[in-house]
């Protein structure tokens, strides 16, 4: 039997028990297939629905970010500033809220929480009063100027209680008071003043001292601001134009 199988074979005539075996094998492909493209098409629903989602959750980040970016412009300029400044106070409130319960000073706990460093840097802070700050215009120099001079008045304490015994009340002058004349400054008051006008005067002078003029030096401008644009001409552009400079006062320019 086993023979006329193998001949049937050798001649190309397929088995019919083998036959039926590749069928259901044939059968058998088309629906894997199957589940293998809808296993794919479900994945790539997944991906896309991932995708989708991710795209709703960045539009809604933007758009938040949209709102509190109008929000900041639409608040002052130094809203910052303020918003640090009252976070701040709420916390000293608190801090002396605290120490007010446990019976301690503020003052005390707060100069414990200090380094040294901050210390040092606040000191020199308030020793760097009034600084220079440079030329801005001519009322705030001014009132530099005033804020300085007040700074090394010395009161006379003893002249005030004198000045406060003699005149009373009327020391103290009102809308209806007629001060000119009345007041007679002491010696000692003037000499402090002239002093004091000198030593402006000689700090003014060596701060804004003038240059010598030199009588010998050759006249190439009509005013002093047309001197000092040669001057500054001359100085930098002075070795380039040299020997045309020369041939002029020769003579001798082509």
């Amino acid at each position: 039997m086993a023979a006329a199988v193998s001949a049937l074979g050798g001649l190309g005539i397929p088995d019919p028990d083998g036959g039926g075996s590749s069928g259901s094998e044939d059968e058998a492909r088309p629906g894997t297939a199957a589940a293998a493209a809808a296993q794919k098409r479900e994945e790539r629903l997944r991906k896309f629905r991932e995708l989708h989602m991710k795209r709703n959750e960045a539009r809604k980040l933007n758009h938040q970010e949209v709102v509190e970016e109008d929000k900041r412009l639409k608040l002052p300029a130094n809203w910052e500033a303020k918003k640090a400044r009252l976070e701040w106070e709420l916390k000293v409130e608190e801090k002396k809220k605290e120490c007010a319960a446990r019976g301690e000073d503020y003052e005390r706990v707060k100069l414990l929480e200090i380094s040294a460093e901050d210390a040092e840097r606040w000191e020199r802070k308030k020793k760097r009063k009034n600084p220079d700050l440079g030329f801005s215009d001519y009322a705030a120099a001014q009132l530099r100027q005033y804020q300085r001079l007040t700074r090394q008045i010395k009161p006379d304490l003893e002249q005030y209680e004198k000045l406060k015994e003699q005149y009373g009340e009327a020391l103290y002058p009102t809308s209806d008071s007629l001060l000119h004349g009345t007041h007679v400054p002491s010696k000692e008051g003037v000499d402090r003043m002239v002093a004091d006008l000198e030593k402006q005067i000689e700090k003014r002078e060596k701060y804004s001292r003038r240059r010598p003029y030199n009588d010998d030096a050759d006249i190439d401008y009509i005013n002093e601001r047309n001197a000092k644009f040669n001057k500054k001409a001359e100085r930098f552009y002075g070795k380039y134009t040299a020997e045309i400079k020369q041939n002029l006062e020769r003579g001798t320019a082509v």
